[in-house]
């Protein structure tokens, strides 16, 4: 089953976390941060790594140089589907979503910090006609700078699920994407779909 809903290809990850930055950064000790983070790839598309940066007052900081090992999960399109959208009289409920599991190992890098926050600020701004950099914020960037500080959580485990139908027979599929109409989520189902399973043409 764990198979079954397994993204097509490496880069379709990197695509949810790219489309859904914010993610939870979870220590060992179950302190919890959301934060939007970026993905770093090697060769094959895989993700390597994640960064992003935490605020130094986050007593998470603190916790995570004692033991740097962390889990972060990413949630990306979901939602429930009715048994109403459906014509087979049987058919239950179930809900349908696109998530990613990491375990890292988070290292701090400070000397990173004006390279994070450029690419961050590019990544979120650059679909804008005009978009924002950070030396808008002219010396107040710097003063502001000092208040947080950077990191790269070294992928050790990545376990994404994407549980997008692909288990439904062909008429089935279309008539819950058909349901959904435009949402991101029907997109996604019909960009992971592949052969149905033997015996539910």
């Amino acid at each position: 089953m764990a198979e079954l809903f397994a993204p097509k290809s490496p880069e379709d990850v990197a695509r949810l976390i790219a489309l859904y930055p914010l993610a939870w950064v979870i220590g060992s000790d179950f302190q919890a941060t959301p934060l939007p983070l970026m993905a770093e790839t090697d060769s094959a598309g895989a993700v390597a790594a994640l960064i992003g940066h935490f605020s130094r007052r986050n007593p998470q900081v603190g916790a995570l140089q004692a033991n740097p090992r962390a889990l972060i999960l990413f949630q990306g399109p979901q939602d429930y589907i009715s048994p109403r959208w459906v014509s087979k009289p049987a058919w239950g409920p179930t809900w349908n979503y696109a998530v990613a599991r990491f375990e890292v190992r988070v290292e701090f890098v400070a000397e990173e910090m004006d390279q994070h926050i450029l690419s961050m600020a590019a990544h979120l701004e650059g679909h804008r006609p005009d978009p924002w950099v950070p030396s808008d914020m002219g010396l107040r960037y710097a003063d502001l700078r000092r208040y947080i500080i950077g990191f790269r959580a070294h992928v050790q485990a990545a376990h994404p699920t994407f549980k997008l139908g692909q288990d439904e027979d062909a008429a089935t599929f279309a008539e819950i994407t058909a349901a959904l109409g435009d949402k991101p989520l029907a997109q996604w189902m019909l960009n992971q779909r592949r052969t149905p399973p033997e015996g539910q043409k």
